[in-house]
């Protein structure tokens, strides 16, 4: 009987992989910090979408929730609480080495109890003048009922008395305005060597007698907290509602989600945190964690650039690709042959230089692209809507279900038909991921037909920390295949199976990437026993598809050598029955790994395709995903390459079952540093051109 590790407990591999990087000293110190934030980060979002999915499993009691889950709900949530509280012990140690580190290069944290006098009066004069207008305390009550408590935000829980009084204690919350202040103050130093910082909390604390003066209250106690709620909606089906209202639903409705996770300084007042545990319906099986003093560590990410006397790691910054770097036009470079660029290390600058000449260049008609997640000033939205201005059709997929940025793309939506941008909102039960672009240009009463196909969204801001591959082409028979999924993002009627089963040089999700991968699997098994060489190589974030980790047991049996580095989530695991081991790594290093290839050795073919489908269930069958086979052999060679020399780092986590990442830790193993070997790699391929 096959068996599989729950997704859950192997994404909190994962996590574990991220704070060993804040762990290790190796690492740059303000990288540490960063890298303690994303931790924190990616923990918020596991509760607001996992732990929330079986908590909801529970109290539907839904029978397939151990096939979908791989494991019993309740089993895996008691599992979850032991290792979260496990990792946060191991999170506030490592805060507490990385602050001394600090205090050698002599930057501090500084709480109120600390402040010299000068600075006291600088906490007093700044929250008087940049933070009391966005501070408003909420006295509690037994009998009123706890204010909307916002999922993101970081609170002040506040006990205070008179010490006069023979009166209980009296409670109030106030929100942290970190959105609105910054979570960091610098203060004045007499040593123009030191650098003190102040949390925003600790400039609220410092000035409660001032903030509560009207009740006379002279004894405070003030400790942070944070709640964490269920972030999924569901999307009724009121076909009177449009799609976009219901997202806008769906939005105001995630922001009731039912708390997921309760984190309190442990120090907090004892009847403070029974009467916030009541008061949201939390029950002791839910996730109660006592931590140290200061949550909402994702804002850690974005630490003030203090540290002067760190060894800088190898300057890695971005270049241009040797085929752009001349005067030329992108467009000329890629109606004559493919290129290849590898973000971050070559810099984004020509997919937004190309859009920028088909929006001027007069004989482009038209301009098709999809749109995932945007950045916040996006120069590729900007390009569009010169385009629009200069003339041309642009059409728009635009998947407003992306999740956590659905807001931000209804504005995007708005502004973009303000322009006169056509704006394709995706299919009712199939979000759209493929990353996307065919312009079509007239020249000679001839129509020529150029693009990209992406592992990655198409954000200028990402592409400086995400690695990915973006493929320029003009390839005819790509563009045709990408034009006729464009056509069912027009036509959502039609049966995209039908629509898009001529496709031969994408694979478009669902049903023929999932096909395929199969028949190449099948493929490389025939070979492996007919004793000939068979190979495959395969790079995702997640594998958690039980159908293709069937496959990949069936191949290892059959002797295939597989190689795989998949970033986050592994639900296989060894096989006695297992001729060759599977080789599976993971890499957590500065950039986030995040780009899909496959390869299959095909009897020497040696097939590669760039994807932006991970291997899930949800992107496989429930997606609009698209695959781009490779044909240049320069460029399968160079894919080939780059796997192959990620393969033989010495990684951190090598992790065909749970407990493999801890015995690396234990082992000391050196972190793999995947970003500065590529960079090497891709500067030597542009010596050579």
């Amino acid at each position: 009987m096959p068996q599989f590790n729950p997704r859950d407990i192997t994404w909190l591999g994962f996590n574990a992989r991220v704070l060993q990087e804040a762990m290790d000293e190796t690492v740059p110190l303000h990288l540490r910090i960063r890298f303690l934030g994303i931790f924190s980060n990616n923990l918020d979002e596991f509760f607001r979408v996992r732990v929330a999915g079986l908590k909801r499993a529970l109290e539907l009691k839904d029978k397939l929730a151990v096939e979908t889950f791989f494991d019993k709900p309740q089993r895996i949530l008691d599992k979850i609480n032991k290792i979260v509280i496990k990792q946060q012990e191991d999170f506030e140690k490592t805060w507490d080495k990385i602050q001394e580190e600090m205090a050698e290069q002599k930057v501090f944290i500084k709480t109120p109890k600390k402040l010299t006098e000068k600075q006291k009066e600088f906490v007093k004069k700044y929250f008087d003048e940049e933070v009391e207008s966005n501070v408003i305390p909420i006295l509690l009550h037994d009998h009123v009922q706890l204010p909307y408590l916002r999922e993101k935000s970081l609170y002040l829980g506040i006990a205070m008395r008179r010490k006069d009084w023979k009166f209980g204690t009296k409670f109030a919350i106030i929100e942290v305005p970190a959105k609105a202040n910054g979570r960091f103050v610098i203060l004045p130093t007499e040593n123009p060597e030191e650098t003190d910082i102040m949390l925003l909390e600790d400039v609220i604390a410092f000035n409660l007698p001032h903030i509560f003066s009207y009740f006379g209250y002279d004894d405070f106690k003030a400790n942070s907290f944070k709640v964490t709620k269920d972030a999924e909606f569901d999307l009724d089906n009121d076909i009177r509602t449009s799609f976009v209202e219901k997202i806008e639903k769906g939005i105001k409705s995630r922001r009731k989600g039912k708390p997921t996770r309760f984190v309190f300084d442990k120090d907090m007042d004892k009847s403070l945190v029974e009467f916030l545990i009541k008061k949201l319906n939390l029950t002791k099986r839910d996730s109660i964690i006592p931590g140290q003093k200061i949550h909402n560590f994702r804002h850690f990410m974005d630490f003030p650039d203090v540290f002067k006397n760190y060894e800088k790691p190898i300057e890695r910054s971005s270049f241009t690709h040797p085929e752009f770097d001349h005067e030329g036009r992108i467009t000329d470079v890629i109606v004559k042959k493919d290129v290849l660029l590898t973000f971050p290390y070559h810099t984004f600058t020509p997919v937004i230089d190309l859009l920028r000449e088909a929006a001027m260049d007069p004989d482009v008609k038209s301009i098709q692209i999809t749109a995932y997640r945007l950045a916040s000033n996006s120069k590729i939205v900007n390009a569009l809507v010169n385009a629009v201005r200069n003339g041309k059709e642009v059409t728009v997929m635009l998947e407003l279900r992306a999740r956590f940025d659905e807001e931000n793309n209804l504005e995007w939506k708005e502004r973009l038909e303000e322009e006169g941008v056509k704006v394709l909102v995706g299919l009712p039960n199939k979000k759209v991921h493929a990353k996307l672009c065919v312009i079509k240009k007239r020249v000679n009463n001839k129509t020529i037909q150029y693009g990209f196909v992406s592992t990655g969204n198409l954000n200028e801001k990402t592409a400086k920390i995400y690695v990915d591959h973006l493929l320029m082409t003009s390839n005819r028979a790509i563009m045709a295949d990408i034009n006729k999924v464009f056509n069912v993002f027009r036509k959502p009627k039609i049966d995209p199976v039908l629509a898009l089963k001529s496709c031969n040089h994408l694979l478009v999700c669902p049903h023929f990437m999932r096909e395929k991968i199969v028949w190449h699997i099948d493929k490389e098994i025939e070979e492996a026993k007919a004793g000939r060489k068979a190979e495959m190589i395969i790079k995702v974030n997640s594998l958690s598809d039980k159908g293709l980790i069937k496959k990949l047991y069936e191949a290892a049996e059959a002797g295939v050598e597989i190689k795989m580095i998949v970033r986050g989530i592994f639900c296989a695991v060894e096989q006695k029955t297992f001729k060759k081991k599977i080789h599976a790594i993971s890499i957590v290093d500065e950039y986030l790994e995040h780009s899909r290839v496959m390869y299959f050795y095909n009897k020497g073919s040696e097939d590669v395709y760039l994807s932006s489908a991970d291997w899930m269930t949800r992107n496989l069958d429930y997606r609009i995903e698209a695959a781009v086979k490779v044909n240049q052999k320069n460029l399968k060679k160079e894919l080939k390459d780059l796997l192959e020399l990620q393969l033989k780092g010495n990684v951190k986590a090598r992790f065909l079952d749970e407990d493999l990442t801890n015995k690396y830790v234990k082992n000391n193993k050196k972190p793999f540093r995947s970003q500065i070997e590529t960079y090497k790699f891709l500067e030597k391929k542009k010596v050579e051109v």
